[in-house]
């Protein structure tokens, strides 16, 4: 088989993630290499901390873009923290609950699991009443804004019954940050990570994560070594904290780093509260405009992401054939259903730069010659 030079088409990228990247962010990524100890890049990394704690809204320290993707963003958080025999409550509902409760089992830790309807948010007084009967627990572990479903969970609500009753909040913001209001100091998140891919709309591949003062006071003081080397926070501490010399851990993806950078100050330029209302005005287009091709939304308007639209398929309608056509016909990508919802679900999404109304327009019109 001959191997040729890879040029990809020009997609529009509406699923859920990665999303359209920019081109600022792109010329970003196309910038000369530089060493990762270099002077010039540990200035930027500390550029790129205080643009990711204005994107979370934290004055956390330890606020770092790990070299991985969002699943290891979740294993950096469970692995640093959670010891064999820890009690840890997991609210599931969708995929990456599911995940988070995997990640429970592989420390050692014991998953006290909350099971909830896909589709819907975690519901608050079931997380009560769980950390009444698990006084012991020690975190409690949900998905802010769950992928597979669309779903939008109240964090700050959920954060303020964990901390009532004594335990740390691990927190899944992988399709949230950047795309709805979240304020991990005012709501007093402990552990949060999400991705470079969904509405920050830069490249896959980073995973920005934030500790609260508490958290990296419960990794300092492990009894067992942390089982991930690479994932090892105590020894990243070092790489991403400091003045002058840093220590070595890793060689980080430059590249990638340049195009989180300019992606997140793209969206400091816009502010947070703008970007917040650019995903709200964008999904109510796209909402008016599915519902006149006769589509179902499967999450409740009050617990619907705007970033994330999960739509049921009509009867008789074929899920790969429609999705094939869009991409073929248009070069638009939208995502197919995950779990539970696999062939009786469309997962829309307006992320990021992808958010915009020429994205919506062609979105609407592509589907509806589809299922015409």
């Amino acid at each position: 088989m001959a191997i040729s030079h890879f040029y990809p088409p020009k997609r529009t990228l509406m699923g859920p993630g990665p999303s359209d990247v920019s081109p600022q962010v792109l010329a970003a990524l196309a910038k000369p290499t530089i060493g990762h100890l270099d002077p010039l890049f540990i200035g930027l990394m500390e550029e790129t901390k205080s643009l990711l704690q204005y994107a979370f809204q934290t004055k956390n320290e330890f606020t770092i873009a790990v070299s991985a993707p969002g699943s290891a963003g979740m294993e950096t958080c469970f692995v640093n923290l959670v010891e064999p025999g820890d009690k840890v409550i997991v609210c599931i509902n969708g995929v990456f609950g599911q995940r988070m409760k995997e990640n429970v089992i592989r420390c050692g830790g014991e998953a006290i699991v909350i099971e909830q309807e896909w589709g819907r948010a975690v519901d608050p007084q079931t997380v009560e009443d769980c950390l009444k009967n698990n006084a012991d627990a020690k975190f409690l572990a949900f998905v802010h804004a769950e992928t597979s479903t669309g779903a939008l969970s109240d964090a700050k609500t959920l954060c303020q019954l964990a901390h009532q009753h004594g335990c740390l909040t691990i927190v899944d913001a992988v399709t949230s940050l950047g795309g709805v209001e979240l304020r991990v100091d005012d709501w007093g998140i402990d552990a949060i990570y999400s991705g470079s891919q969904k509405c920050l709309s830069c490249v896959p591949g980073i995973s920005p994560v934030s500790l609260s003062e508490q958290a990296v006071a419960k990794i300092k003081n492990r009894q067992t070594p942390v089982q991930s080397w690479f994932l090892d926070q105590t020894l990243v501490m070092g790489y991403w904290s400091g003045e002058g010399k840093r220590s070595y851990h890793h060689t980080a993806p430059v590249n990638s780093i340049y195009a989180l950078h300019e992606s997140l100050l793209l969206l400091q330029q816009e502010s947070l509260e703008s970007a917040w209302q650019r995903h709200r005005d964008q999904h109510e287009v796209l909402k008016a405009g599915l519902l006149d091709l006769g589509l179902e939304f499967v999450v409740p308007k009050e617990e619907r992401l705007p970033q994330l639209n999960t739509v049921r398929i009509p009867q008789g309608v074929d899920d790969a054939q429609v999705r094939k056509y869009l991409l073929e016909e248009f070069n638009l990508e939208i995502g197919a259903g995950l779990g539970a919802f696999a062939g009786n679900a469309w997962r829309i999404g307006l992320m990021g730069y992808a958010a915009r109304s020429e994205n919506v327009q062609l979105c609407l019109a592509a589907l509806k010659q589809a299922l015409n």
